[in-house]
């Protein structure tokens, strides 16, 4: 039973560790704001020709948090996609996987700010490790960049996704009682609602590209297994082995992320990645290893979404 669980999560993390990868390879074949909006009006209309009896079931709970549910999806669907496939116009998959690694990290800091969470000698030690395992990333391997604010484009794009996705895991803490199936339908409609404005401005820069062939299928990857089939998997293992551990499973993210893009794109794996990869996940063992028995993980419960 816990192998099952062990495979599901697993290949979870790898999904959502090909969703970079997916990104990259879109470029020529389906311009970012497309594909974010395809993605999301692709895993609504899935999710809602599969579930509707839940969804109606769940509609008077939806209709009271329609603003919040419309919130998980613009912030923690819309922009975060819409960061992540803008920014491998600019900068290699391996940053993007690494700098991703970098959300525990911001999700334990605004619940530290915000919420007064417990913290451990262990916690502090871990992000900090984490936090310059990201910095090197962002750095390209040259720390001082920073301090002169040197940073690649679309480090930058993927860094304010980091800080997206960290918002919304903070606030998945105020989600209504519903079912799975719903708590993603709805924030998925919300999303393909707000990639529309994205979308055209990207129509009113002349860069707008609708799918090729490839294009497509890259589309309907992200929207079946970066979304729907990752989150089921991701659920089945939660339910078997609980939370706590199934969240570290979401570590992996980031690994296969760059493992993917070696072998998929031949992308150059440099010292420094392989540092910082060790810095991030080494520090976020830590702190995961170490953070005080009482306080939450600081895996969101429905990641890379």
């Amino acid at each position: 039973m816990q192998l099952a669980a062990y495979i599901c999560l697993i290949v979870a993390a790898l999904c959502w560790g090909g969703n970079a990868v997916a990104g990259k390879l879109a470029l020529g074949h389906v311009s970012p704001m497309m594909l974010t909006f395809l993605r999301w009006f692709l895993a609504t209309a899935l999710i809602a020709a599969i579930s509707m009896p839940q969804l109606k079931r769940d509609w008077p709970v939806v209709r009271r948090n329609l603003p919040l549910l419309f919130f998980y999806g613009i912030v923690g669907y819309t922009l975060f996609n819409a960061m992540l496939y803008s920014a491998v116009k600019y900068t290699t998959v391996i940053n993007v996987a690494i700098e991703q690694a970098g959300i525990p990290m911001l999700i334990f800091l605004l619940n530290f700010m915000f919420f007064r969470t417990a913290v451990s000698l262990a916690q502090i030690t871990g992000f900090a490790m984490t936090l310059v395992g990201v910095a090197l990333t962002a750095s390209h391997g040259d720390l001082a960049s920073l301090l002169q604010l040197g940073l690649n484009r679309g480090d930058g794009l993927m860094l304010i996704a980091v800080v997206a996705y960290a918002i919304y895991t903070i606030f998945l803490r105020w989600k209504p009682p519903l079912d799975w199936r719903t708590l993603m339908a709805v924030p998925a409609l919300g999303a393909a609602l707000s990639a529309v404005p994205l979308l055209l401005w990207e129509g009113m820069q002349g860069s707008v590209q609708v799918p090729d062939a490839r294009g497509w299928v890259i589309a309907f990857y992200t929207a079946i297994f970066a979304s729907l089939l990752a989150q089921v998997f991701y659920i089945r293992g939660v339910e078997t082995i609980g939370a706590n551990r199934a969240g570290l499973f979401i570590n992996l993210v980031p690994v296969f992320g760059t493992l993917l893009s070696v072998v998929l794109l031949g992308e150059q794996l440099q010292l420094f990645h392989v540092i910082a990869l060790v810095l991030t996940l080494g520090g976020i063992a830590i702190a995961e290893k170490g953070r005080p028995k009482s306080s939450a993980p600081t895996a969101p419960a429905s990641a890379m979404d």
